[in-house]
């Protein structure tokens, strides 16, 4: 048998890494999970024993060092990303990289720059674009056979308690970058952005209403697309009953999603218009049981790089959800309405999610 093409490592083993690991475990054929990195040591031989890496490096500059790996899981917390990440890429190794990416857009200009310098990519974890129900929205949208999108809304409401608000480095701008709009519902809007195309404008709030946060733990925001679309998102840590839905209402058709942190076909529901019963026919003509994951982006990711290609989801990609999360805390912190192209790198939001500082008191900043 031939050996994978690719040699990975994954990068802290927190709980998002074993979802990394099973997902090179699905493509074995195609990459092998070889090394493993953690600041604890134990963890990190526990982590490689229960997912057979031959390797534990004692760092990330020794793994680089040793030139054997190809790819890395960086699955760190949101603080680490941005410097672990130049340190692959000036190393000519490609990154896939935990959500958020970065703490700022003008951090991700910097991943960009080394991208462009070393030939190397960074592909961010939006894995719920790479679902069967995700896939087919797209391709029926740009097909028409939905008509015209009308209208969206897209809701993550989740429910944090205050136990995992005690981990030092959530609830900070600092550290986490922002709350449920950077953290938690980024993954809901960035599916709800690679359906509608191009935002065009968002006005937002943000509210501190329940948890001992510096951050927000709910936001709110209006979208108009590009188009015309109109759009509302809703952002929550504080909601009991947790639900992650989508709602698209276009002219022919209304689709919908409602899940909690992955969707099979079995989630998603479509309501034809009068006079379009064919487009629910349309729909159900390619079935599929597989649930939506890490698993069907790196299948992608490896595809992207065997073929030469960045792979998805590219840093320009990135950028336009990681604008949408910068212009929904510069909304709500100036109550203005903010364009699509405004913050520029002048703009304190391009630094710093949180602008020059957010309309509350800090209770956890040091």
């Amino acid at each position: 048998m031939s050996q994978p093409r690719y040699r990975a490592a994954i990068v802290g083993t927190g709980g998002i890494a074993a979802a990394h690991a099973q997902a090179l475990r699905e493509h074995r054929a195609r990459a092998r999970l070889t090394a493993v990195v953690d600041l604890d040591g134990v963890r990190a031989r526990t982590f490689a024993e229960a997912w057979d890496a031959p390797t534990v490096a004692p760092d990330l500059t020794t793994l680089l060092a040793s030139g054997d790996v190809d790819i890395v899981h960086l699955c760190t917390p949101p603080s680490t990303h941005a410097p672990l990440a130049l340190e692959c890429l000036r190393a000519g190794v490609h990154v896939i990289l935990e959500k958020p990416p970065t703490l700022s857009l003008a951090e991700l200009d910097t991943l960009a720059e080394a991208s462009g310098a070393s030939g190397a990519h960074v592909a961010t974890v939006f894995q719920h674009r790479f679902g069967a129900g995700a896939v087919r929205l797209r391709a029926m949208a740009a097909a028409g056979e939905l008509g015209r999108p009308l209208l969206a809304t897209c809701e993550t409401l989740w429910f944090r308690d205050t136990a995992y608000f005690e981990v030092p480095w959530r609830g900070r701008w600092e550290t986490e970058g922002g709350g449920p709009t950077m953290g938690h519902g980024i993954h809901q809007f960035d599916l709800l952005l690679s359906v509608l195309g191009p935002w065009e404008q968002v006005t937002a709030v943000a509210a501190r209403r329940d948890r001992d946060v510096d951050t927000e733990d709910v936001s709110m925001a209006l979208v108009t697309f590009a188009d015309g679309t109109v759009a509302s998102v809703v952002n929550s840590v504080i909601s009991p009953r947790q639900v992650s839905a989508l709602r698209f209402d276009f002219s022919h058709a209304t689709i919908e999603l409602s899940h909690l942190y992955g969707y099979t076909d079995a989630d998603w529901t479509i309501t034809p218009a009068p006079g379009h019963t064919g487009v629910a026919a349309r729909w159900a003509a390619s079935p599929s049981t597989v649930e939506s994951g890490h698993g069907g982006q790196l299948a992608a990711v490896l595809d992207a790089l065997d073929d030469g290609t960045p792979p998805p989801v590219t840093i320009e990609e990135t950028r336009h959800t990681m604008e949408f999360v910068a212009a929904i805390y510069a909304s709500a912190f100036t109550g203005a309405p903010v364009r699509a192209g405004q913050i520029g790198p002048d703009s304190p939001f391009a630094a710093r999610m949180d602008g020059a500082g957010a309309p509350w008191q800090a209770v956890r900043s040091r």
